[in-house]
């Protein structure tokens, strides 16, 4: 292959897409201590909707240039060095990171150690310096095979669950006796209730869904009730209850709140899986916020000190894979036509729960 291709979305319809391409850099053109980087394995989740709908707001469109109009999705997954100008990066070396759905993508690397990397372009620096990481992970045996997809598809998830289940235990969960979980079979919210489920005793969690992926979301066992969306009338009024929001469906919340009252003292939102960016307005119980990832890690990497958050993290993903390896089933999907057929069906919400996508626009 001697171009690049760039699978782009319509910023203002996300149904329009769009495949770019342009020639392949040759290792003499990149730039000083470039690297090109042959994309060869993601992962698609509906959380990489939820970037795209937040793109302008949250500056995902700006990691991975695309034609004015488009932007381009960032996505987890791997790559190989296939042309280097970097001293101490090698042709052939594996890394993990934040990636443009694309068959390549150059890189200026910089802060290069045993570790890892990280990319100096100018368009990338006003991000989380966790988009411009990359782990160098050749040799690391936590990243090749189905450990690798696992990571892929559920590591910056399971992150996102680790820090919503610290926030709430450090703040003693508001007062509250149980915690609700919306869109309870998306991948953050069942990492959430797994360490719910697992830590928090006698937390009582609760998970919301719709009527189709009930009995997958029950199947998973880190629930202590499983209730449809349209049941949300039946739970008991007078708990005292905590609210993590993953569906951000503003009518959905607003008949959690109306139904719990006062007795709803956090309502915490997460994710929008459902792509709702509608208000439901002034409700009753504590006012809805956002929960901000990185207020937290900033907190704890102060407070735990040097290599505190990955130590803790670690030990609680490795609690996470056995469940991962009874209740996920990988599907891989080679080429422009499987990547497309996936992003329709995952912006639609027609992929299974049970499902985890890894992709690569390379055709086999």
């Amino acid at each position: 292959m001697d171009t690049i291709k760039q699978f782009n979305v319509s910023k203002a319809d996300l149904a329009t897409t769009s495949l770019m391409e342009a020639p392949l850099p040759s290792r003499d053109t990149l730039p000083e201590d470039g690297l090109l980087v042959k994309v060869d394995r993601f992962a698609f989740t509906a959380n990489n909707i939820t970037y795209a709908m937040l793109g302008d707001a949250m500056k995902y469109w700006q990691l991975f240039p695309a034609p004015d109009g488009f932007g381009n999705i960032p996505v987890w997954g791997f790559g190989e060095v296939v042309a280097s100008r970097h001293p101490q990066m090698e042709e052939g070396e594996r890394l993990f990171g934040y990636f443009p759905m694309a068959t390549h993508l150059v890189i200026e690397a910089g802060d290069v150690s045993k570790r890892g990397l990280r990319d100096r372009a100018v368009h990338r620096q006003n991000v989380a310096p966790v988009y411009n990481a990359y782990a160098r992970v050749s040799d690391n045996p936590a990243f090749t095979g189905r450990n690798g997809d696992y990571q892929a598809l559920l590591r910056a998830l399971f992150m996102l669950s680790f820090l919503v289940d610290d926030y709430l235990a450090e703040a003693e969960f508001f007062g509250a006796r149980q915690v609700i979980l919306s869109s309870a079979s998306s991948k953050t919210a069942f990492g959430l209730a797994h360490l719910l489920h697992s830590k928090r005793q006698p937390v009582r969690v609760i998970g919301l869904t719709s009527p189709g992926n009930a009995d997958f979301t029950a199947s998973l066992g880190c629930y202590h009730e499983v209730v449809p969306y349209d049941c949300i009338d039946t739970l008991p009024q007078e708990q005292v209850t905590a609210f993590v929001d993953m569906a951000g469906n503003a009518d959905l919340r607003g008949r959690l709140h109306r139904h719990f009252g006062d007795r709803l003292v956090y309502s915490g939102r997460v994710g929008m899986t459902h792509q709702d960016m509608t208000d439901a307005g002034d409700l009753p119980g504590a006012k809805p916020s956002w929960f901000f990832a990185p207020d937290q890690i900033r907190k704890r990497a102060k407070e735990w000190g040097p290599g505190g958050i990955d130590q803790r993290f670690g030990a609680a993903w490795a609690g996470f894979v056995p469940m991962l390896e009874t209740s996920l089933t990988i599907v891989e999907g080679f080429g422009v036509d499987a990547v497309e057929r996936i992003y329709r069906e995952t912006l639609a919400g027609r992929v299974s729960p049970s499902e985890g996508h890894m992709l690569s626009l390379f055709a086999r």
